[in-house]
Order: C-alpha cells, then sequence, then structure tokens
C-alpha cells in the first residue's frame, strides 16, 4: 500500500481556507464553492483598496475646493499658485489644514494667490 506524504501539507491549505471564508454564507463554507469564494472576495478585497485611496482623494480635493472657494480662488488656480509658490503639501495635509487650522490655511492660500499674481 502507497504512503501518503502530502497529508499534512493538504490539511494546513484546507484549514487556511475554511479560516478565511469563516462567516461565508450557506455553500461557501464549503470545499469547492468556498475556493471560488475565497477567490472572488480576495479579488474584490483587491480592487476594493484601490478604490479606497481613489475615493479619499476625491474628498480631500473637495474639500480643499470648498476651503479655497470661501477665500475667493478656485481649486485650479490655488493649485497652480502652490507649484509656482514651491508649497509641496499634499492634498491630505491641505484638507486636514482647512478643517482643523483654518488660520495657517489661509496664509497657505495667500501665498499661493501672491505666487500666480491675482
Amino acid at each position: 500500500m502507497a504512503r501518503i506524504k502530502r497529508a499534512m501539507g493538504r490539511r494546513t491549505r484546507k484549514a487556511n481556507l475554511f479560516r478565511r471564508v469563516k462567516g461565508f454564507f450557506l455553500g461557501h463554507r464549503r470545499l469547492r464553492q468556498a475556493k471560488e469564494a475565497r477567490m472572488r472576495a480576495e479579488k474584490r478585497a483587491y480592487i476594493g483598496r484601490k478604490q479606497r485611496k481613489r475615493a479619499f482623494r476625491r474628498l480631500w480635493t473637495q474639500r480643499i475646493n470648498a476651503a479655497v472657494r470661501t477665500h475667493g480662488i478656485s481649486y485650479s488656480k490655488f493649485a497652480f499658485g502652490l507649484k509656482k509658490a514651491g508649497i509641496t503639501l499634499n492634498r491630505k495635509v491641505l484638507a486636514d489644514m482647512a478643517l482643523t487650522d483654518p488660520t495657517s490655511f489661509e496664509a497657505v492660500v495667500k501665498a499661493a494667490r501672491t505666487a500666480i499674481g491675482a
């Protein structure tokens, strides 16, 4: 009789699979459907991580746009002024600054406005 040498590897693979699909609905916890459900879930999780970055960038842009319009300048002119002034703050920091520290944000807006000469 042949000796089975892959039993532990198979058991480990199955245990990892079932750990990943714990909480899935009905047959998606069982073997064949579990494999497919796990692959689909991991694919969607990968896509979701990219979409989350996209969504936050859009949110930060909207917040900055709303904040600079109160100072009488559009977002595109503000971004151009920042580049011309040599200010290298990213959108996340600018959006946070607009919410939490309006006085320093106003100074940044003034610096951008003087850089473009508007």
